[in-house]
């Protein structure tokens, strides 16, 4: 994958998608084969190497939206910037800005239990990509949501991977999720093949 691309992966419960996510992810080491993000072969890193990997050039969009529920959205999505070391004024600025990206200035000093799902998931798209992260895996992310929240969440995500130049991989059922992708692969017991390209 190159900047910019955003695939989509589906495929049946139980055909791989969540070993392939964590492969991607360097949780998981594979048996053989090359696994490459922003240049690094994950397997020739150790594991402390591959969590600093995951933390600075990886953004996680999850169906469970995983948001702390004691932090403030605007906490919430500062967290990945903590995590690498960006504090102060720049954290404050670029959190402000991704929640104006997803529509939610308004609601920083809310807390989780105050959201709507929709809103939930916008909160965890941004917390995803607040640090600018080469690539963000997206498993299911719209699961919980319904169908007018699932489409904005989703028009958000490609909106923000394409203005960051993120390459994004989408693992889903829903065939209207996967439509807003590049690119739509299907995974099977034989590997993955090609379904078709999308105008997004």
């Amino acid at each position: 994958m190159a900047q910019g691309d955003y695939i989509a992966i589906m495929g049946e419960s139980g055909a791989g998608k969540s070993t392939l996510l964590n492969l991607i992810a360097g949780l998981d080491v594979p048996d053989a084969g090359r696994i490459s993000v922003d240049g690094q072969d994950l397997a020739a890193l150790d594991d402390a190497a591959r969590t600093r990997l995951r933390r600075s050039r990886m953004g996680f969009v999850f169906q469970a939206f995983h948001l702390l529920p004691h932090l403030s959205v605007e906490r919430n999505v500062a967290l990945p910037l903590a995590l690498n070391g960006i504090g102060g004024k720049a954290a404050a600025v670029r959190v402000a800005e991704i929640l104006a990206a997803v529509q939610l200035a308004d609601r920083a000093a809310s807390f989780p239990a105050e959201l709507s799902g929709g809103e939930m998931q916008r909160v965890a798209v941004a917390r995803a990509l607040v640090h600018k992260p080469a690539l963000v895996l997206a498993d299911e992310p719209t699961g919980n949501l319904d169908a007018d929240s699932a489409g904005e969440v989703l028009q958000l995500l490609r909106q923000q991977l394409k203005q960051d130049g993120a390459a994004g991989i989408l693992v889903t059922h829903s065939s209207i999720a996967a439509a807003t992708a590049d690119r739509i692969y299907r995974l099977a017991a034989n590997g993955l093949s090609l379904m078709g390209a999308t105008s997004g």
